[in-house]
């Protein structure tokens, strides 16, 4: 076997095993520590550019703030209300399953179809500013190549609060 056959076949194992992992939950990650509402503030941003959240400002000084800056949820009347609404849809999005609902907080988990990937997605009623606040993070790697950002916006397209 010539050395392109032997590559060729090593990349396929490796790609084979990676699959196989993914589908087994090993490249899942752990839940992170922190989540929830502290203070006014969902978790912090990641260090690197794999996380949005529409309370970035708040972390003036982060080498991130710039890439994870993203608007909160607007919604006109009942927040309670649509936060139901959101529930709702996060319920109906694919490979998404609702972890904790509350009242003015939701927390789901959003995966990737092949590797398993596991996002975490964090919802908070602000009612002194009128909206919901959002988070939405990779558990695992250096970049999330927009997926997160894409989620909350179709998520807030979806929606229409």
């Amino acid at each position: 076997m010539n050395i392109l056959g032997v590559l060729v076949a090593g990349v396929l194992v490796i790609g084979i095993g990676l699959v196989i992992a993914g589908q087994l939950g090993l490249l899942a990650g752990q839940v992170p520590s922190g989540l929830g509402v502290t203070e006014g503030r969902l978790k912090g941003l990641s260090k690197t550019p794999n996380c949005v959240s529409s309370q970035a400002g708040l972390y003036r000084d982060h080498p991130q703030k710039e890439y994870a800056s993203i608007a909160p949820l607007k919604f006109a009347g009942d927040g309670e209300h649509a936060m139901d609404k959101l529930a709702a849809a996060l319920s109906k999005t694919e490979r998404t399953v609702l972890v904790k609902r509350e009242p003015g907080y939701i927390y789901a988990q959003s995966s990737t179809a092949l590797l398993k990937f596991t996002d975490d997605l964090e919802f908070w009623l602000d009612k002194p500013n009128g909206v919901i606040q959002v988070r939405s993070s990779s558990r695992l790697g250096q970049k999330d190549f927009g997926v997160n950002r894409a989620r909350v916006e179709a998520l807030r397209a979806q929606v229409s609060l």
